[in-house]
């Protein structure tokens, strides 16, 4: 048990914490006021907190295990406000549910927390922290996945932007210009992708790659000499694949123009038979719960920690993912109240 067990959080002060950090905007890139609440929840209860320089909420302790999500949102203005036992608000369920239920675990028992930030675009602060401390004996990363859910496995993740040029023409002629080739070049990259070899049985949405432009513009250029086109595109990695495998797909696809591509996120899938993974099946059974072993199809902070720290891992909060980034996000505060239990069964069994 920890030095700092004795101040003790209860329920009613864990449930204070998630109200004020749901209630504090903190999309990406403005997380101070949020991290300041949270550091300010650890000194209280007479534990050493500081926001580091990327931003991020550092309480270190016992490091048997380290407790970390993400103190970052989404965009989006969601009222804040408490109806029958949910807790409604952006953040509430991706992630300040398990951020909150972990700085009330890590308190209450004494393992190591860490808030980190950027999670919802580059992970600066995941970076940031493998670069900047020793790898703990275990990492619980928390996203949401059910009170009684463990997340093992996601895909990994790889961004890429097409370019392509063509001298301007009147638009009378038949030649395709910048625009149809970045067009023609994406259609064959989701073809590329779609005639995957046979198998079978149809692999899950987990074991494919899945291809997603998610911003195409093009035009005439400012000088009026030339029409460019881009794709912003970003690609999912299951567990059989890798960064240079869905490049090379990609790049055998081009006709004209290029790809310049972004740090890869590889993908992570832990055995289920890892001492976190037992403790996490043993602590929700007693808080009365069936364990149910998850793999998500995006990605998260845990496939860094994995990629960088050789110890047992998994991720874990209360919330229906389902929720993630939806306008009606909303958390349920008994399943809160019971993620709080399960996390501090689980530190105590790492710590012993």
């Amino acid at each position: 048990m920890s030095q700092s067990a004795d101040a003790g959080v209860t329920d009613e002060a864990a449930r204070e914490l998630l109200a004020d950090l749901v209630a504090i905007p903190s999309p990406t890139g403005d997380e101070r006021e949020c991290a300041e609440r949270l550091a300010a929840f650890f000194e209280e209860r007479g534990r050493e907190a500081w926001l580091d320089e990327a931003g991020n909420v550092r309480a270190p302790a016992d490091d048997s295990v380290l407790l970390t999500s993400h103190i970052d949102t989404v965009p989006g203005d969601i009222p804040v406000e408490v109806t029958d036992g949910k807790l409604w608000g952006r953040g509430s369920v991706d992630a300040k549910g398990p951020l909150a239920a972990m700085a009330a675990a890590a308190v209450e028992t004494g393992v190591s927390f860490v808030g980190v930030v950027g999670e919802e675009t580059d992970s600066r602060g995941a970076r940031h922290l493998v670069a900047d401390r020793e790898e703990p004996d275990a990492v619980v990363n928390g996203e949401p996945s059910g009170w009684d859910g463990v997340t093992l496995g996601y895909r990994g993740f790889l961004a890429g932007e097409y370019a392509v040029e063509t001298d301007s023409a009147h638009t009378s002629r038949p030649d395709p210009n910048a625009i149809q080739a970045a067009m023609a070049w994406w259609s064959r990259v989701e073809e590329a992708f779609e005639s995957a070899p046979e198998q079978t049985d149809e692999p899950s949405v987990f074991e494919r790659v899945t291809a997603k432009p998610v911003e195409f513009s093009g035009g005439t250029a400012a000088d009026g000499l030339s029409v460019e086109a881009s794709v912003d595109a970003q690609f999912r990695i299951p567990p059989d694949e890798t960064a240079a495998d869905i490049r090379e797909t990609v790049e055998d696809e081009l006709a004209a123009g290029s790809v310049e591509w972004a740090e890869p996120i590889p993908p992570v899938m832990e055995t289920p038979r890892s001492e976190v993974a037992r403790a996490f099946r043993t602590a929700i059974r007693r808080v009365g719960g069936d364990p149910r072993l998850l793999r998500k199809t995006g990605t998260s902070d845990m496939n860094l920690y994995a990629g960088a720290w050789g110890c047992p891992m998994a991720t874990y909060g209360p919330g229906d993912s389902e929720l993630d980034h939806a306008p009606n996000e909303r958390l349920d505060l008994g399943e809160f109240d019971r993620a709080v239990a399960v996390l501090e069964r689980v530190s105590e069994t790492l710590q012993s």
